[in-house]
């Protein structure tokens, strides 16, 4: 026809765009900006670092140690309390991963660059030049030992586990987007979908990308020291901007093929690597004598935690307070929105308690297995004279690691090894932080196009060549702290947003029987006779069928057509042995109440059954409701269609007070 109009093009995904803009455009700026000082005045910028990071010190040092310290005790009292049963997800959820599974990708989510790094620098640096007492002595290397575990040990995933826990319970309990800002959903409500929710969002973009760029920065150090030790490359800044360049560009490549084909194969790859590094050294050490020391380092750093998360040598001012232990509090606490989104995406259906205790112990035990291989075999080869360890970490810190790879059999093996290894966990860290960083930025969209991706992944690898230019190891660190600060802050908060959550579990998970307009039948004589009938009886999966399409559905499409006059858009949503209402409303908020065909097993009162047996168990049906804000799923079998309608009121309107809805 002449007059018709032309069919759309699709737009291609170059030209797409799906951020949230306040927070894209804000954090991209502000990095940008960052990016732009560091690279124009580096001498300058490199001042102004130093005085930071003194600052930051001096003034909130007694703030991040308390802080920290408060993480761990709450994530212990939540695995011990009564919230620990909270299921991260709907009570009749399970979990999507088994634990062998589960634990893998919690042991992938522990490594990093930072455990290649700092597996013989730190212990090496405590031991050489410890807070307090001679250097190079055996009380200084049981010292060093001790206070590597407690800088990467229970206090780290602490951090993880309030972020990590937080988005798994508010987005599969309480139904609200994966970003940092739903977990302050109970103190501002709907207003996290306004300025303050974009200032949450903005703090965690900027921590991940210092974060991500800390670890990228320390990690172009040891690959550099890695390839002149192998191919005698040049160890400087030039050198390091180009290998920043070329291994951000590999990044780029990761996140053009995807998740399935690049994180998770590169992941793979890493816990092969790292693996195959620790036996090495493990095995070609002494092998007696680390199993003897890991044992003995758990051993003395649980005796002494408690006294070493407080102690801020007040009485005898010590810069290594600042150095070490604030630079990984800023450092973990920058890194928390990633491995935290990390960790909640693989752990819907778990309990509260299994999630605490199993990303509290499980990494936390192959990271002080890992510290002890290398930081005791390091520490050993110092001791007995064999080589100088401890005057080259003075010197050179990243060439520490393969110093010490020289020593044992096959040492340019180990070494290439060492130096892949690194080169992957790079890669892995632009990928997956540019990942977590597009995730936030975009609100969490479905399907972001991936050219927001490779635009993170690429600023993350020019900050860490800003860092590395304006000032090298100390740029590095006075980001992390710096950049955790305001985040340390929004921390807090969160915890005392989960908390206030968890106090509401159970308070309107069950029906409220004493509410005559959510009484179960209305017949006073025969209603407790025809309630008891209700519950003793074996449903077919048809008779249930019938009942959600007759009066379930009666009921829904009442409330419904009520609605609509009043200016709400609802809509009803039919689907084989299940229907919903759902309401939107401004801002992104939405209820849903959902009816449900479920089976369960008929009882059995055998004493035990085979498995062919168990997998012949005759099933029976209820209608099971559940709505959102996380209530619990309830038994609606047998109600009437004004009982159906009572219970959706009553339930939408605690949605609406909630969100604080007019």
């Amino acid at each position: 026809m002449k007059n018709a109009l032309p069919e759309a093009t699709p737009v291609p995904s170059w030209r797409r765009m799906s951020v949230n803009p306040p927070v894209f455009y804000i954090s991209a700026g502000l990095i940008l900006a960052f990016a732009l000082y560091g690279a124009l005045f580096a001498e300058q910028a490199e001042r102004v670092f130093n005085a930071v990071q003194a600052l930051i010190i001096f003034d909130f040092g007694w703030f991040y140690i308390a802080s920290v310290a408060g993480f761990l005790i709450f994530a212990l009292f939540l695995m011990f309390s009564r919230y620990g049963d909270v299921r991260l997800g709907p009570d009749d959820s399970e979990p999507d991963y088994s634990y062998l599974s589960w634990f893998a990708m919690l042991f992938s989510a522990g490594m990093g660059i930072g455990l290649i790094f700092f597996g013989v620098a730190e212990p090496m640096q405590h031991y050489a030049l410890p807070p307090v007492g001679d250097g190079r002595t055996i009380e200084a290397a049981r010292e060093a030992m001790t206070l590597t575990f407690f800088h990467w040990g229970l206090h780290a995933w602490a951090i993880y586990i309030i972020v990590g826990l937080a988005l798994a319970y508010f987005a599969f309990r309480r139904g609200l987007p994966l970003t940092v800002r739903s977990a302050l959903f109970p103190l501002i409500g709907n207003r996290i979908y306004g300025p303050i929710g974009h200032a949450i969002d903005i703090f965690a973009v900027l921590g991940t990308m210092f974060g991500v760029a800390t670890s990228l920065g320390l990690g172009v150090l040891q690959v550099n020291a890695g390839l002149n030790y192998l191919v005698d490359l040049p160890s400087n800044t030039t050198v390091q901007i180009l290998l920043i360049a070329g291994i951000t560009g590999l990044a780029t490549m990761s996140v053009v093929l995807g998740l399935d084909k690049g994180v998770k194969r590169l992941s793979e790859l890493n816990i092969i690597l790292a693996a195959l590094l620790l036996l090495f050294v493990l095995v070609s050490g002494s092998t007696i004598f680390l199993l003897q020391a890991f044992v003995q380092n758990i051993g003395t750093y649980l005796g002494s935690v408690v006294q070493r998360t407080f102690r801020m040598y007040a009485y005898e001012p010590n810069p290594w307070l600042g150095n070490w232990t604030l630079f990984y509090w800023g450092w973990w606490i920058a890194w928390s929105p990633f491995v935290g989104m990390f960790i909640a995406r693989i752990s819907r259906g778990r309990t509260i308690r299994e999630f605490v205790g199993g990303v509290l112990l499980v990494p936390t035990l192959f990271t002080f297995l890992w510290m002890t291989v290398f930081g005791n075999t390091a520490i050993n080869m110092d001791l007995s004279g064999a080589v100088p360890l401890a005057e080259t970490v003075s010197d050179n810190l990243p060439v520490a690691l393969f110093e010490m790879l020289d020593q044992l059999p096959l040492s340019i093996i180990a070494s290439s090894l060492a130096t892949l290894l690194i080169i992957t966990f790079f890669v892995t860290s632009a990928d997956s932080g540019a990942l977590v960083i597009d995730m936030i930025t975009s609100g969490a969209a479905q399907d972001p196009p991936v050219w927001q991706r490779v635009f993170w992944a690429v600023s993350a690898g020019a900050v860490a060549a800003v860092l590395l230019v304006a000032g090298g190891l100390q740029a590095l660190q006075t980001a992390a702290i710096a950049s955790a600060l305001p985040f340390a802050v929004v921390l807090i908060f969160i915890c005392y947003g989960l908390l206030r959550a968890l106090q509401t579990e159970g308070i309107t998970a069950p029906m409220d029987l004493s509410d005559p307009g959510a009484s179960i039948f209305a017949d006073a004589k025969a209603g407790w006779q025809k309630r008891l009938a209700t519950i003793t009886r074996h449903y077919q999966a048809d008779e249930i069928e019938a009942y959600i399409a007759g009066t379930a559905a009666d009921a829904l499409d009442a409330v419904a057509e009520q609605m609509t006059p009043s200016g709400i858009s609802p809509e009803v949503v039919r689907s084989d042995g299940e229907i919903s209402l759902s309401v939107a409303h401004q801002g992104g908020d939405q209820f849903r109440y959902t009816v449900r065909n479920r089976s369960f097993s008929a009882p059995s009162f055998a004493w035990a059954e085979t498995r062919q047996a168990a997998g012949k168990t005759r099933r029976h049906h209820r209608a099971i409701a559940r709505s959102t804000d996380g209530d619990q799923p309830h038994d609606v079998t047998g109600f009437s269609s004004e009982q159906v309608i009572n219970d959706i009121l009553k339930r939408y309107a605690r949605f609406r007070q909630t969100r604080h809805l007019q």
